[in-house]
């Protein structure tokens, strides 16, 4: 594929926040490189939104990022379609409870694979070709990190790993790449389903009192790909809610 513009390579990017910043930077000129894992209908749709509105500006890639391997071949796939990376963003994340006493070795490969060990061989995979491009490397984290989340131990456990990641490649990867997170609150409703007094109940844990949006999450990004002098910060985008005295409930 022919085209000219940075290229922004997204993760989980077929549909929900991974779509709306994928079309955010696109609208900002980037060409999009769109990973997921299952969601192949979304990822295509997208795609194909994205072309039609810029010629060849938009591609799909797939791979499992609990595998090590997939993800070393993705990232070579990914830098061979433009022959460079310029953003790297580590937005795919499984995302579900895992109670005490029946946590099993299938929920800590998922939840770590896919939050923590697929960015971490992702990033190493493609620090070579940001560094070429003085690019940066966004990683989504998660304001529970700070405030846990009942029965979701093995998933904070990744999503904090990924805050220290986040760190540490902002040290090993300076002068030449910079690495920062963003940390989501109340974004969108779960995919299950909410009763009215849940969601009253996360509502009004929220000092904004409303959800955000995907946009918000997209305009953070944004903020942090052009921001040349910021490394190792996480920005949380909770409407306050990491401020609240009820935010793990």
């Amino acid at each position: 594929m022919k085209n000219s513009g940075p290229v922004a390579f997204i993760t989980g990017a077929a549909k929900r926040i991974g779509a709306a910043m994928a079309c955010q930077l696109h609208s900002e000129g980037y060409r999009v490189i769109i990973h997921y894992g299952h969601s192949k209908d979304d990822a295509l749709a997208l795609t194909e939104k994205l072309n039609n509105q810029r010629a060849d500006s938009a591609i799909c890639l797939q791979a499992n990022l609990c595998n090590s391997d997939e993800v070393s071949a993705l990232g070579q796939r990914a830098l061979g379609i433009w022959g460079q990376i310029d953003v790297l963003v580590n937005n795919a994340s499984s995302f579900y409870p895992t109670p005490v006493g029946e946590i099993s070795e299938d929920d800590w490969v998922s939840l770590i694979g896919s939050n923590v060990k697929g960015p971490l061989f992702l990033s190493q995979a493609l620090a070579p070709a940001l560094a070429v491009s003085k690019g940066c490397i966004i990683n989504m984290v998660d304001m529970h990190i700070d405030r846990p989340l009942p029965k979701h131990s093995v998933y904070l456990i990744a999503k904090s790993g990924l805050a220290s990641l986040t760190k540490s490649l902002a040290i090993d990867l300076a002068p030449h790449v910079r690495v920062n997170g963003i940390a989501p609150g109340a974004i969108l409703w779960p995919e299950r389903e909410m009763g009215d007094d849940e969601k009253e109940k996360l509502l009004s844990s929220i000092p904004l009192g409303e959800l955000g949006t995907p946009a918000d999450i997209a305009k953070t990004l944004s903020f942090l790909v052009s921001a040349p002098y910021i490394t190792g910060q996480i920005i949380y985008v909770d409407g306050g809610r990491g401020l609240h005295t009820g935010a793990s409930a």
